[in-house]
C-alpha cells in the first residue's frame, strides 16, 4: 500500500502509538489447532525439529488429540522472573527442563503453574488463554486443566500464529445508573439500592434502557436525559499482577474509577485509552470497576465565526463526540453515551509485544513490507537473545508474508526490524476490478509465531486531469469508478462493532456491485473487524475524520491533543487494511463557512490544510488526503471542481439535464432520497401507518429548520416524471403511490449513474447518501433497518455492475450506448437494439458485435446499430411517437448469457395499467433445495415487484422484455421461512398474480 521511503515508517515509529489488538475471535485463528494443541519443544531443537512439529499439531488437530492446560488450583500465577523467558532459550543452570520433568512427574504443582501460563503465552488463541480471574458475576470463568501424562516443555508451537494480545474482556455482570448531573463526585456515596438496571458492554445507556423497556417509540423515555445527567456503571472482577485496562471507546466524559481510586478522565469517544493497573497477589480478592459519563457540558471556546444548525449539541464544537442522535430530522434522538467499545485486561505478564509498525508497498510488481516489532524487555533475557540471535543460531525474531519468511535483525535493545519482498505479487484490487488478494502476515519471536493480520498490496493515487479540476482515484495504475453509498451504523442504539454486526451490512453493499462505501463526518469510526471485511469484500474505504459545520477551536492546545490522539490511532490501527483508501478532514465544514460569508481562504484554517495532511503523510502515505467533503473551486462546494455533494436532481429538484450541465468530477455524496421501503418491511415495522400521515412523516428525514422534508422531493419527481399528482394518488390508491414512489428512486439512480458511467464522462464517481436507514421509515437508507433491499439498492445493483449496457438521451444525436468493462480481461460481446410499439410489436431492430479491452468502454449509436434514421429520443417529433421503449441487450459472444440490458423510456408517463400477460412459475433444485421464480411477459413490463414475506429475490423492480424469460432467485430470510409464498406485480400491469410452492 505505502509508496513512502524508509523513513516515513521510522517516523510513525517514533510516534510509538500502540496499535489496537486484533480480534481474537476471528474464525480462521479459532480453529482446533490454534486453540488447544499443545507440542512439546525444547531448547536444542532444531529447525527442522519444529517444522515437524508444526505438521504433527496440524495431525494431531484433525484427531482432536488436543490438550487443555492449567495450574491445579485452576489459578494462572504471574509468570516468576526466573521462567518469563522467550522460546528456545538455554537456561545455565537448566532450570526449566527440571521443571518440566518435575511438573510432569505431578512434583512440583508451583513450577507446574508457571510453565503452563508460559505454553499459553506463547502458543495458544484466545480460548485455551482466557485468563482466569472471577467473571464479573462471581462466576469462575473456563478454567484450564492439566494433564499430568502429557510432556510439557518450551515452547507451545502451533500450526497458526497466536493473537497479539492476550485480553480477557469486561463484558458480563455490568449495571447501570443514572443520576442528576453532578450529583456524586465519587462512587463511594452511590447506594445498592438505587435504580439500578444490567447494561451490555460493549454498549451504550440508551441499548440498556431499551433492554429494560425503558423506551418510548424509537428513542428512550423523556425523563432519560442522555446528555444531561449522570450515568454510572459497575461491575466486579477478581485478578492479580500487572495488567492494562484497554478502554476502546467511552463516550465522552467519562471517569475510570477502580477501588475507589479515579485513574483516568477522558474526554474523546473516538480514542482508545489505557491504564495500567497493579491488582496484587491476592488471587481471590474482588476489584470494583466504575465508569461514569459526565452529562455533556460546553467548554468555553473563542467566539464562533458561523453558527451550524445540523448539530442540536453545541458541546460537540470542542468535545469529541458523534453528532449520530444529535441531528433534529436526521434520526432518532437517541445519543451515543456509554463504554460503546470493548473493555478488555490485558496481562502484561502475558503479553510478548508491546508496539507494531507494519508497511507496504509495491516496486515494479514487487511486494514490500516492512515490519518493527517492540518485543517485552521481559521476553528478552541474555539466555534467550544474544545479537539478535537464539541460542541454536537462528534469529529469535522472524517476519512470515504469505509463504515467505525473513530474519528481523535487532536495532534496539527491545526493537527488532525486517524487510521482505514477494516477487510478482498478488495485488490487491476493488472486486469490481481485481481478485481482492490478501496475505496472511506473522511475526516468530523464538519460534512462538503471533498473527499480525493480513495485508494486502495496491498503489493509490489520485489524478486530477488535464485542467486540474478532477478527481480520479488511480489503484494499481487503473483509474476506478467508485461507486456506493455513505455508511451510517449497523444499529443507531447500541453502536455494535462486531464482525457479525458489521458483516450484513457490507456484503449488501459488495451484492450491490458497490466498491466504495464512505463513513461521514457526522457518524463514528468504526472498529478494526469493519476495515477487515472491507480488506475481504474487494471494497474501497473513503474515511471522513469526525468533523462537520462547526466552527472548530483548531488552536485550543487540549483539543488539538485530543484530535492528534485519535487520528494517530486510527491510522496505525488500520496501517495493514489496503481498503482504506481516501482521508477526508471532515463533512461541510468549508461549505458551511462559505454559506455563512466566510472569505474562501479563511473556510477551512490550517488544521484541515496543513496539520491533518501532515499525520497522515506521517503514518499512512499511502492514502489520498482530501480535505474536507465539499471540497473545490471558487466556492467550496462546486460540483465541477473536485469533490461534490450533488444534489441537483434530488433536494434542488432539477431535472436530468442538470446532471452534465453540472459537470459534477466525484460526488462523495449525492442523491439523498426519501426511499419507502419493501412492502414486506412496511408490514412488520410500521402495520397500518399510512403514507402522509404524522407517524409516517416521523421516519422522513428533512433538514433542521427547513419548511420542506425529502419525502416532497421525491413526490415532485413522482409528478414530473410519471405525472402523478402525489396527493392525490396517496388518497386514492395507496398501493400506486407506494409502488411508483418506490420506481422513481430507481430510475433516478439508474440515470444518473447512466450518466456519470457513459463514456467520456469527466465522473470518477458517486456516493449515494446512505447505505442504511437509521429508523423505520422511508428514510435515505437503500437498505430498511430491518436488512431487506429497497428499490434503490436494486437498481445501484444494476446500474454499478463490472460489466454492463448503459443508455443516454443525446436529444438530437438520438440514443447512445455506453458498454463499460471493469473487469481485467477483455469483453467479446453481441449488442441487440429494438424498439417497441404498445410493448411488443418490433418497429426497429439491430444487432452488432463489439470488444471492450480491459477496464475501458465503448460508446455505440442506436441508429448505427440499426443501419438507418429512427427518432428513438422523440427529438425531431415528425408527427404522433411510434414507439413507447427501447430495449437494449449485451450478450457473451461466446456462451450467449445475457450479462446486461438497460432501457429508454421516451415518455415516463404513468398511463392506465394495460394487461401484460404476466406469467409466474417456482422451480426448485434438486441438489441444495433453492427455489427460483421464472417469470415471463407477453408486453414490456415495468418495474416488475416481487413482494414475499419470507424471501429476498435476488433481483428486484426490474424492467421485463416481452418474450424474454427471466429467472430471479429467492432467499430465505430465515430458516423457518417454509415454501415461497409471495406476488408479482408490474408497475404498468393491470394486475398482480400469486405465488405459492408446494
Amino acid at each position: 500500500m505505502t509508496v513512502a521511503n524508509h523513513d516515513g515508517a521510522s517516523k510513525r515509529w517514533r510516534a510509538r502509538a500502540r496499535v489496537a489488538a486484533r480480534a481474537v475471535g476471528r474464525s480462521r485463528l479459532m480453529g482446533p489447532v490454534a486453540t488447544n494443541t499443545l507440542l512439546a519443544v525444547n531448547a536444542t531443537t532444531t529447525a527442522n525439529e519444529v517444522e515437524a512439529l508444526h505438521s504433527e499439531g496440524a495431525r494431531r488437530a484433525g484427531a482432536g488429540l488436543g490438550l487443555t492446560l492449567s495450574s491445579p488450583d485452576k489459578t494462572l500465577h504471574p509468570l516468576s522472573e526466573d521462567v518469563s523467558l522467550a522460546a528456545g532459550s538455554d537456561l545455565a543452570d537448566g532450570g526449566l527442563q527440571a521443571a518440566a520433568a518435575q511438573a510432569s512427574a505431578g512434583e512440583n504443582p508451583r513450577d507446574t503453574q508457571a510453565l503452563s501460563a508460559i505454553a499459553i503465552a506463547i502458543g495458544t488463541s484466545s480460548e485455551a488463554a482466557n485468563d482466569p480471574m472471577r467473571a464479573p458475576t462471581g462466576e469462575r470463568m473456563p478454567s484450564r486443566t492439566l494433564d499430568s501424562d502429557a510432556p510439557l516443555s518450551l515452547p507451545a508451537l502451533l500450526a497458526h500464529a497466536r493473537p497479539l494480545d492476550i485480553t480477557v474482556p469486561l463484558d458480563h455482570g455490568w449495571q447501570l445508573l443514572g443520576t442528576p448531573a453532578g450529583a456524586y463526585a465519587t462512587p463511594e456515596a452511590l447506594r445498592a439500592d438505587d435504580d439500578w438496571i444490567r447494561a451490555p458492554v460493549p454498549g451504550t445507556v440508551a441499548q440498556a434502557l431499551r433492554d429494560a423497556g425503558r423506551w418510548n417509540g424509537d428513542a428512550p423515555q423523556a425523563d432519560a436525559d442522555l446528555d444531561g445527567r449522570d450515568w454510572w456503571y459497575s461491575c466486579r472482577f477478581t485478578g492479580t499482577g500487572s495488567h492494562m485496562l484497554r478502554c476502546d471507546g467511552l463516550a465522552t466524559l467519562a471517569e475510570v474509577w477502580v477501588d475507589g481510586v479515579l485513574h483516568l478522565q477522558a474526554r474523546n469517544m473516538f480514542a482508545t485509552h489505557e491504564v495500567e493497573l497493579d491488582l496484587g497477589e491476592l488471587p481471590a480478592r474482588e476489584h470494583t470497576l466504575h465508569l461514569v459519563f459526565r452529562a455533556l457540558t460546553a467548554t468555553p471556546l473563542r467566539r464562533q465565526r458561523w453558527r451550524q444548525k445540523l448539530i442540536s449539541a453545541p458541546a460537540l464544537r470542542g468535545l469529541r463526540s458523534t453528532a449520530l442522535g444529535r441531528m433534529p430530522g436526521w434520526c432518532a434522538p437517541v445519543p451515543a453515551v456509554g463504554p460503546w467499545r470493548q473493555l478488555a485486561l490485558v496481562d502484561l505478564q502475558q503479553q510478548w509485544i508491546s508496539h507494531v509498525d507494519i508497511e507496504t508497498r509495491v516496486v515494479d510488481g514487487v511486494g514490500i513490507v516492512n515490519l518493527r516489532v517492540e518485543v517485552r524487555p521481559s521476553r528478552l533475557t541474555r539466555q534467550a537473545c544474544v545479537g539478535g540471535k537464539r541460542a541454536d543460531g537462528e534469529a529469535f525474531v522472524s517476519m512470515i508474508c504469505g509463504d515467505q519468511q525473513n530474519a528481523m535483525r535487532r536495532v534496539d535493545s527491545n526493537v527488532f526490524e525486517g524487510e521482505l519482498s514477494m516477487p510478482a505479487v498478488r495485488l490487491w484490487w476493488p472486486h469490481t476490478h481485481g481478485e481482492s488478494t490478501l496475505h496472511d502476515l506473522s511475526v516468530e519471536i523464538g519460534g512462538g509465531r503471533f498473527d499480525l493480520g493480513r495485508v494486502g498490496f495496491r498503489t493509490i493515487e489520485v489524478e486530477h486531469g488535464e485542467d486540474g479540476a478532477g478527481f480520479s482515484l488511480i489503484v494499481n495504475g487503473v483509474r476506478v469508478f467508485c461507486r456506493g453509498a455513505c455508511w451510517t451504523a449497523a444499529d443507531l442504539v447500541a453502536l455494535p462493532s462486531t464482525r457479525e454486526a458489521y458483516e450484513p451490512w457490507l456484503r449488501a453493499a459488495r451484492d450491490a456491485n458497490m466498491n466504495m462505501v464512505r463513513i461521514a463526518g457526522v457518524m463514528t469510526y468504526e472498529a478494526n473487524p469493519f476495515f477487515e471485511l472491507c480488506d475481504e469484500l474487494g471494497i474501497l474505504v473513503w474515511q471522513d475524520m469526525m468533523f462537520a459545520n462547526f466552527d472548530y477551536p483548531a488552536d485550543d492546545p487540549l483539543f488539538s491533543a485530543d484530535v492528534s490522539a485519535e487520528v494517530e490511532q486510527l491510522l496505525l490501527r488500520t496501517q495493514a487494511n489496503p481498503s482504506l483508501a481516501v482521508i477526508c478532514g471532515g463533512s461541510e465544514v468549508a461549505q458551511q463557512a462559505a454559506m455563512f460569508g466566510v472569505e474562501a481562504r479563511a473556510a477551512l484554517p490550517d488544521f484541515f490544510t496543513e496539520r491533518l495532511p501532515a499525520l497522515v503523510a506521517r503514518y499512512r502515505p499511502d492514502l489520498v488526503y482530501v480535505p474536507n467533503s465539499p471540497s473545490g473551486g471558487a466556492l467550496p462546494f462546486q460540483p465541477d471542481t473536485s469533490i461534490a455533494h450533488y444534489y441537483g436532481v434530488g433536494a434542488y429538484r432539477r431535472g436530468f439535464d442538470d446532471v452534465r450541465r453540472s459537470n459534477v468530477r466525484f460526488a462523495s455524496e449525492c442523491l439523498a432520497l426519501s426511499n419507502v421501503p419493501a412492502e414486506e418491511t412496511l408490514a412488520v415495522l410500521m402495520p397500518g401507518v399510512a403514507a402522509g400521515t404524522d407517524a409516517w412523516k416521523t421516519g422522513v428525514p428533512r433538514d433542521n429548520g427547513a419548511d420542506w422534508d425529502f419525502e416532497d422531493v421525491r413526490d415532485h419527481y413522482l409528478q414530473t416524471l410519471y405525472g402523478l399528482d402525489p396527493t392525490a394518488t396517496r388518497a386514492a390508491d395507496p398501493r400506486l403511490y407506494l409502488d411508483a414512489s418506490r420506481a422513481v428512486s430507481a430510475d433516478l439512480i439508474t440515470e444518473v449513474f447512466s450518466e456519470w458511467r457513459r463514456h467520456g464522462s469527466s465522473c470518477a464517481g458517486g456516493l449515494v447518501w446512505q447505505l442504511q436507514d437509521l429508523r423505520a421509515g422511508a428514510g435515505w437508507g437503500v437498505i430498511g433497518v430491518d436488512g431487506r433491499p429497497k428499490a434503490a439498492w436494486y437498481a445501484m445493483k444494476s446500474v454499478f455492475k463490472p460489466v454492463q449496457l448503459l443508455i443516454t438521451d443525446e436529444g438530437l444525436n438520438g440514443l447512445h450506448l455506453h458498454i463499460v468493462n471493469d473487469r481485467p480481461t477483455p469483453l467479446m460481446a453481441r449488442v441487440e437494439l429494438s424498439s417497441l410499439r404498445h410493448g411488443e410489436v418490433s418497429l426497429v431492430n439491430g444487432t452488432t458485435e463489439i470488444e471492450v479491452a480491459p477496464h475501458s468502454t465503448v460508446r455505440l449509436s442506436a441508429a448505427a446499430i440499426v443501419g438507418r434514421f429512427f427518432d428513438f429520443t422523440y427529438a425531431y417529433r415528425f408527427g404522433p411517437r411510434e414507439h413507447d421503449v427501447t430495449l437494449a441487450s449485451l450478450y457473451d459472444a461466446a456462451t450467449g448469457q445475457l450479462i446486461g440490458e438497460a432501457s429508454h423510456l421516451p415518455d415516463r408517463t404513468l398511463g392506465a395499467p394495460v394487461e401484460l400477460g404476466l406469467q409466474a412459475t417456482l422451480e426448485r433444485a434438486a441438489v441444495d433445495g433453492s427455489w427460483t421464480l421464472v417469470l415471463e411477459a407477453r408486453r414490456f413490463a415495468r418495474f416488475v415487484q416481487v413482494v414475499d414475506p419470507h424471501y429476498t429475490a435476488d433481483d428486484n423492480f426490474f424492467h421485463l422484455a416481452p418474450g424474454r424469460t427471466k429467472r430471479v432467485r429467492l432467499q430465505a430470510r430465515d430458516s423457518h421461512a417454509g415454501t415461497p409464498a409471495g406476488q408479482v406485480r408490474a408497475l404498468n400491469g393491470v394486475q398482480g398474480l400469486e405465488y405459492r410452492g408446494l
